[in-house]
């Protein structure tokens, strides 16, 4: 069974499932995911919880005696499992195979993993510990979709805010969902109930974007220009480095045709080397920028 994060609310008011599988690319919505399981199990009386890190020389036969071994005060038991790798290898893939077909009354167990790529999910244990529970992919949602999660969660403060503050906020948190979620508590400290100004917002939201080498990528494949600014101004604090910066600007270029480009590349090259004089962050800047026009401006350039 596969769930979305924003239905485990409502799944979790029925008895809990044998088995619960949390895994995904975004920290917050993991840990945000296995929290309310385990909250759940209480209020269910799991009375026992037991963790358990599935490092590199862990023994599976371990999991099958935690299973088990039931409460020693005669409730039911939640074992907890971290698979922080998320790759069992090849005797954790047969155990937990086997460990789906064994689940039963009296234990939930709750397996938390990092994001799984393309190939783990069709992996048999995979599978089979869907096959037996539930499954839930805690992935962050797109850029676009900010403003609107954004809204959500303040709304579980009763408060709302304009699209303007919502884009704003969203443009202040790029992807940082656990810094927006520490701002979204924030301004519900610092202010009432009620609708928030763009005012308010921009008062109380700190910049607090983390930036990476694929951020600009995107930036410049999506041909947004403010976008494309605002990351390469952030990877500038974040005292990026020049060759990295350089490739991924030089890699889109070629990967999208922009000959000219390749020639600007190839002058900023020469700054960074020493070579030849400038200022290296204006010059990437400039090129980011000419890259991302739109297609029919680029052409008429």
């Amino acid at each position: 069974m596969q769930l979305r994060p924003d239905q485990l609310a409502t799944h979790l008011q029925k008895p809990l499932a044998p088995l619960y599988v949390v895994h995904g690319d975004e920290p917050l919505l993991v840990i945000e995911a296995g929290d309310a399981i385990r909250a759940c199990a209480r209020t269910q009386r799991y009375d026992e919880r037991e963790v358990i890190v599935a490092s590199a020389n862990f023994r599976w036969d371990d999991l099958f005696l935690s299973a088990g071994n039931l409460s020693l005060f005669g409730g039911s038991k939640l074992v907890d499992l971290r698979i922080p790798s998320g790759k069992p290898g090849r005797d954790g893939s047969e155990a937990l195979q086997r460990y789906a077909r064994s689940v039963g009354s009296g234990v939930v167990t709750l397996i938390t993993l990092p994001e799984l790529d393309w190939q783990a999910k069709k992996a048999a244990w995979v599978t089979a510990l869907g096959n037996a529970g539930v499954m839930i992919e805690c992935n962050a949602p797109a850029l676009a979709q900010l403003p609107v999660w954004i809204a959500a969660r303040l709304k579980r403060q009763e408060q709302t805010a304009s699209r303007a503050a919502l884009e704003f906020m969203a443009s202040h948190v790029e992807g940082n969902l656990l810094a927006a979620h520490q701002e979204i508590q924030k301004l519900g400290l610092l202010y009432p109930q009620g609708e928030l100004s763009l005012a308010q917002c921009e008062a109380a939201v700190l910049n607090v974007a983390r930036y990476d080498i694929s951020d600009l990528r995107d930036a410049v494949k999506a041909r947004d220009a403010a976008r494309t600014a605002r990351t390469l101004e952030g990877l500038k604090a974040e005292d990026a480095a020049l060759p990295l910066v350089l490739w991924a600007l030089a890699t889109e270029a070629r990967t999208s045709g922009h000959r000219p480009a390749l020639l600007h590349a190839a002058k900023i090259d020469r700054m960074i080397k020493g070579i030849a004089r400038g200022d290296v962050w204006d010059e990437f800047l400039q090129l980011a920028l000419r890259m991302a026009r739109p297609i029919q401006a680029t052409r008429a350039a």
